[in-house]
Parts: structure tokens; C-alpha cells; sequence
């Protein structure tokens, strides 16, 4: 059994909205509440160099990774406020002119596989695609949805979005021309709360208000099988394992659960060991094990080939986890909490890495950047 040690990076002063690990696994991003707008969602290009931030400002917002800088500190998407520029890191000069779009909470947002562009998902029932060098709105906006945007994606090959959303529907988008691919994936009796493509881009998973995991068939539009059945509350996450053959689910009933990609079956029973809800889920690169977080405070890890605890739960925050991810090597898993922390896990061992990082900077507090260079000495694990 592993002892449940952590490493808790303390600096936000509210709750903790979303974590992402870097490609390399070297850092992790953290979104907040701790500023007078919420960051709702963080991410990072594929070649690590930049961050993208989705808030309830209405904002996107592209950070250049290594000076927590904004490339672009206005992505400022609503014309009902001062228009805000996009500069150059290196130059200080302004690119282009003043961005406008989202005119409500941008809840949701991703990087391209090649990292040159973004797609971000908005309560404005809006889906809009932005260069990510430049800061540019790439065409018009995705219409269609008629309610919030929740959940939004890249195909792996870069050619289609997906996007959740509030109105049931599941909708394909062709990334280059911004044009719906087919009809509305209508199915879903309930909001869409979680999407995401397969590894081949060939299949999309939702999860949904009405209990129930969706596939669906990329080219078609069409469902694969029937809706995965047996979680008795809201589905708030989903995912496909590295290989594609399995996916999991997280949900409000406070069970993980395992399916078969091609039958739609149950792999195991119900994964059991949290007290209250299931809020994220993820798979580790190899696909091996699991990772949960929950509102019983606890992040638990499993092994997906027999759906048994791998450990006792990793346990150290003091309020709900709100977001889990592993690295890309899979050696460490961070989570993220409503207690304002975020902490970091020795995915093996369960020991502690580092000490707590503090001392972030006030000026960074829509976005705190924890610029966690795991090989550099740490002065009382102070950021300098």
C-alpha cells in the first residue's frame, strides 16, 4: 500500500479550477476563482511553450510559458468593454487590432495536436477558433448551439472540433472552414457535460446530465451501439484510454466505471471507493491505471485491467478535487482542489516531490502560472 504523501503548491487565495501538466511533465498550470473573474479552464500547447486561459471575463488568453507573460493579455472578447491588444512577448508592440467575440463565460477551451491553434467553448452558445500564434480569430464564429458551450476538442489530426453542450446536442466541426459536419448528434436527453475524441479521431465519447456515455461514429454522426449504461447520476467526465479500446467515466453516483469501446460494455463493476462525486477522471499515457478525483476531498488511482484501488487514496486536500491529470511519463499525477491548493503525487511510490511552492506573484492572479521547474533548487519553495 502506498503512503499517501503530497507536495501541496499553496499561492492561490481561492478555489482551484483546472490543472494541466506540461508535455514534458515538467510544470503544471492551475486556473483559479482567486481573482475577481474565474479562470474556468487552463491547457498547454503541445510543444509547451505557450498556455491558453478560458474565464469568466469572457476571455481567452495566450501566455508565453517560461516568463508567465501574456502574448496576447486581451484576447478581449467583449466590445462592452475597453478594447484590449495583443502584443508581441519579445517586442512589446502591438499585433493587429482589438479581438471581439465571446460576449459571455468562455468555459471551456483546448490547444490543436500541432498546438497552432485554439478552440474555446463559451455560455454565449458560441465555439470560436483562434490562431495561437497570433492571437486572430480564425473565421466566424461556430453557430448552432442554443445554449452554453461546455465541453470542447480537437481531432488528433487537427481537422474537426467537437463541442458539448447545455441544448443535449453533441456537434461536429469542420476546423478549417468553422462549417457543421453533418446534423446535431441528438441523443442525449439532458445537458452534455464532457466530450472527447478517440485517439484515431474515427469515434467521439459524451457524458451527460441524463446518466449516460454516448459513442458516436465521426464520419457518420451517427451512434455506435447503444448508450453505456448503469451510472444512476450526471456523467461529469469521460475519456478514451491511449489505445482507444476502452473509456472511462466519472459520475455524480460517486463511481468510476470502465467500458469496452466496441461492445459498450462494462468492463468491471463499478470502481467504488470514493464517498461523494466523481468530478475528473484521466488515464495514465500507458493506460494501465486510472486517476479520480472527487468531492470527498480524495484522489484515487486504479488499475484499469482489473478495477481494483492501486493504494490507499491519496489524501491531503481539505475541500473537493476539481481536476486530476497525469504526466506525460506518467510518474506523477497533480490534482487540483477547491482548497486552493494544488498537489502534486508520486504516481509509483505515492511520496512526496518537492516542497510546497509559495509566494506567487499577485500580478499573475488571473492566470497562476506554478512554474514548477522540478530539477531546480527550490528556496523554501518559494517561486523566485
Amino acid at each position: 500500500m502506498w503512503p499517501a504523501l503530497e507536495v501541496s503548491l499553496s499561492g492561490h487565495t481561492s478555489r482551484i479550477t483546472s490543472v494541466a501538466f506540461s508535455p514534458d511533465g515538467t510544470r503544471i498550470v492551475s486556473g483559479s476563482r482567486d481573482n475577481s473573474t474565474w479562470v474556468s479552464s487552463v491547457a498547454f500547447s503541445p510543444d509547451g511553450s505557450r498556455i491558453v486561459s478560458g474565464s469568466w471575463d469572457n476571455s481567452v488568453r495566450i501566455w508565453k510559458t517560461d516568463t508567465g507573460t501574456a502574448m496576447a493579455p486581451g484576447l478581449s472578447l467583449d466590445h462592452r468593454t475597453t478594447p484590449v491588444r495583443i502584443w508581441n512577448a519579445e517586442s512589446g508592440t502591438a499585433v493587429g487590432n482589438p479581438l471581439q467575440g465571446h460576449t459571455d463565460t468562455v468555459a471551456s477551451v483546448a490547444f490543436s495536436t500541432d498546438g497552432t491553434r485554439i478552440v474555446s467553448g463559451s455560455r454565449d452558445n458560441l465555439v470560436r477558433i483562434w490562431n495561437a500564434n497570433s492571437g486572430t480569430s480564425v473565421g466566424k464564429p461556430l453557430q448552432g448551439h442554443t445554449a452554453w458551450v461546455s465541453s470542447v476538442a480537437f481531432s488528433p489530426d487537427g481537422t474537426r472540433i467537437v463541442s458539448g453542450s447545455w441544448d443535449n446536442s453533441v456537434r461536429i466541426w469542420n476546423a478549417d472552414s468553422g462549417t457543421a459536419v453533418g446534423k446535431p448528434l441528438q441523443g442525449h436527453t439532458d445537458w452534455v457535460t464532457s466530450v472527447s475524441f478517440s485517439p484515431d479521431g474515427t469515434r467521439i465519447v459524451s457524458g451527460s446530465r441524463d446518466n449516460l456515455v454516448r459513442i458516436w461514429n465521426t464520419d457518420s454522426g451517427t451512434a455506435v451501439g447503444k448508450p453505456l449504461q448503469g451510472h444512476t447520476d450526471w456523467v461529469t467526465s469521460v475519456a478514451f484510454s491511449p489505445d482507444g479500446t476502452r473509456i472511462v467515466s466519472g459520475s455524480w453516483d460517486n463511481s468510476v466505471r470502465i467500458w469496452n469501446t466496441d461492445t459498450g460494455t462494462a468492463v468491471e463493476k463499478p470502481l467504488q471507493g470514493h464517498t461523494a462525486i466523481v468530478t475528473s477522471v484521466a488515464f495514465s499515457p500507458d493506460g494501465t491505471r486510472m486517476v479520480s478525483g472527487s468531492q470527498d476531498n480524495s484522489v484515487r488511482i486504479w488499475n484499469t485491467d482489473c478495477g481494483t484501488a492501486v493504494g490507499k487514496p491519496l489524501q491531503g486536500h481539505t475541500d473537493w478535487v476539481t481536476s486530476v491529470a497525469f504526466s506525460p511519463d506518467g510518474t506523477r499525477i497533480g490534482s487540483g482542489s477547491r482548497d486552493n491548493s494544488v498537489r502534486i503525487w508520486n504516481a509509483e511510490s505515492g511520496t512526496a516531490i518537492g516542497k510546497p511552492l509559495q509566494g506567487i506573484q499577485p500580478g499573475l492572479a488571473l492566470l497562476h502560472f506554478l512554474q514548477m521547474e522540478l530539477g531546480l533548487p527550490l528556496d523554501h519553495g518559494q517561486l523566485s
